[in-house]
């Protein structure tokens, strides 16, 4: 995997331009814009809320639902490699659905390199939900590695709440919508810094919308998938596009891996 667009130019350390970059010279080059995530000034509250997606060359999102037909195996590195330092992993309900996040959701290996950094040994899990249509038994809580943060609307169900609370903490972040400002709230309310989220869509969505997503990690996958699979973003129009500027580009056979920031709307 070989860098063509470096975040770090100059100024801050940055890893070796090299037609192989190792893996920890791949997390220096997804490090947040400043030298120590713990000092509290990611952006506006302290966090650095980051999405990382898959699509296709032709804005393909899914194949049969699922993201991981478009992956690579240089995707499938980088997925990995940008949970690593996180805080916490941030995922909506429909992913989790979709996708299946049950058991761990990083290595032994990235146990390791987390305590040798003094990091906890996984990330914090926090899933979206606003109408709590969850099963309580389902691998995601079940297999938890840890337990998971569940936010939610106060006008989810009561009975569901009653029964996800005994296997997650649920925390209400809005009436109807779960919040993307409460959301951020929350999780720098539990010290959390750098939040490493997966989407869905929707939730891309949202945040997008509300001018609160940080960054977008986009893989762009050397395949034309067609058909109906939808796009990284969801829900309503945008009242208006929001702009981004590149930081950072990486080429591994064919593939594209895209680091842009997301510039204030």
């Amino acid at each position: 995997m070989r860098a063509l667009v470096h975040p770090y130019p100059s100024g801050l350390p940055s890893p070796t331009l090299t037609a192989d970059l190792t893996d920890d010279e791949l997390v220096a080059f997804y490090a947040p814009p400043v030298q120590d995530q713990r000092r509290g000034d990611l952006s506006r509250d302290g966090l650095w809320v980051r999405f990382n997606f898959v699509s296709s060359a032709d804005g393909a999102a899914t194949v049969h639902g699922r993201s991981d037909g478009l992956g690579t195996p240089a995707d499938q590195r980088l997925f990995a490699l940008l949970r690593r330092p996180a805080d916490v992993i941030l995922v909506g309900a429909g992913t989790v659905r979709a996708e299946g996040y049950g058991g761990d959701l990083v290595s032994a290996e990235d146990r390791a390199w987390r305590e040798a950094r003094g990091l906890v040994s996984h990330p914090a899990v926090a899933l979206v939900s606003g109408s709590l249509d969850l099963d309580p038994e389902s691998a995601f809580f079940t297999a938890a590695p840890v337990r998971p943060l569940l936010l939610t609307t106060t006008g989810a169900d009561a009975g569901r709440r009653a029964a996800l609370s005994e296997v997650a903490d649920v925390v209400d972040c809005g009436t109807d919508q779960a919040e993307p400002a409460r959301i951020r709230a929350v999780l720098a309310e539990r010290g959390h810094r750098l939040v490493h989220s997966e989407g869905g869509p929707a939730l891309l969505g949202a945040f997008t919308a509300a001018g609160l997503a940080d960054e977008l990690c986009l893989s762009l996958s050397p395949l034309l998938a067609g058909g109906a699979g939808g796009r990284i973003i969801g829900g309503a129009d945008l009242a208006s596009p929001s702009g981004m500027d590149l930081v950072g580009l990486l080429e591994e056979d064919g593939a594209l891996f895209l680091r842009y920031r997301v510039t204030a709307p």
